[in-house]
């Protein structure tokens, strides 16, 4: 497997999409959720994209929209030009939805739960097998895994103040994580009693590098 995960800021990234047809437009809308300005060269513009300021222009301006795209996705049922944008982009991060392997980037399946987001990426074997287990994964992520990302959230934030070291931030978030109060605050979904008990133990810790 010669490919790696990786997010990409995506806050005023320019992206130009070959095609508006299903894909195309599923591609636009994750960049244009995410802060990118999106340009779909086709035939058509789907409403919901156009609210979300997506643009609409002429597949003859493919050559100026790559020039202007910091990322090209290629989904078209256009053979000969998805070709030519190809290879005029390759200079460009390129998303090939018609061949994944011919781009440098690819746009796994995704799903987010509050603030974490998950992908699911199987090497471009099985995109059936990839939404069944989204499905499993989404289906044992409980409401207290994300108070607990919350709590360890808040947690390393006070503790970024107090104390110098990762290594000693690390093994106190591990404790906090452990501990029983904290667990049972979180089971009982008292996320201000939670933070308060976790801001004592945390003001109460010492200096940890002479232990």
């Amino acid at each position: 497997m010669n490919w790696t995960s990786c997010y990409l800021k995506t806050s005023d990234l320019k992206v130009f999409v070959l095609g508006t047809g299903e894909v195309a437009t599923r591609r636009a809308n994750r960049f244009l959720d995410h802060g990118a300005f999106v340009k779909l060269a086709g035939s058509d513009l789907d409403d919901g994209l156009k609210s979300k300021g997506a643009i609409l222009v002429s597949t003859d301006e493919v050559d100026s929209l790559v020039k202007w795209a910091d990322l090209v996705i290629l989904a078209s049922g256009d053979k000969e030009l998805s070709e030519y944008v190809s290879k005029i982009a390759s200079n460009k991060l390129l998303n090939r939805a018609d061949a994944p392997d011919d781009g440098n980037i690819i746009i796994p399946t995704s799903f987010k739960i509050a603030d974490v987001e998950i992908s699911i990426f199987t090497n471009g074997r099985s995109p059936l097998m990839a939404r069944q287990l989204r499905k499993k994964i989404q289906s044992i992520i409980t409401d207290e895994d994300i108070l607990e990302i919350e709590l360890q959230n808040f947690a390393r934030s006070l503790l970024k103040k107090k104390l110098s070291n990762q290594k000693d931030r690390k093994n106190v978030l591990y404790d906090i994580f452990e501990d029983e109060t904290v667990n049972n605050l979180i089971k009982y979904n008292k996320i201000d009693e939670s933070k308060e008990y976790i801001k004592n133990l945390i003001d109460n810790i010492g200096d940890l590098s002479d232990t």
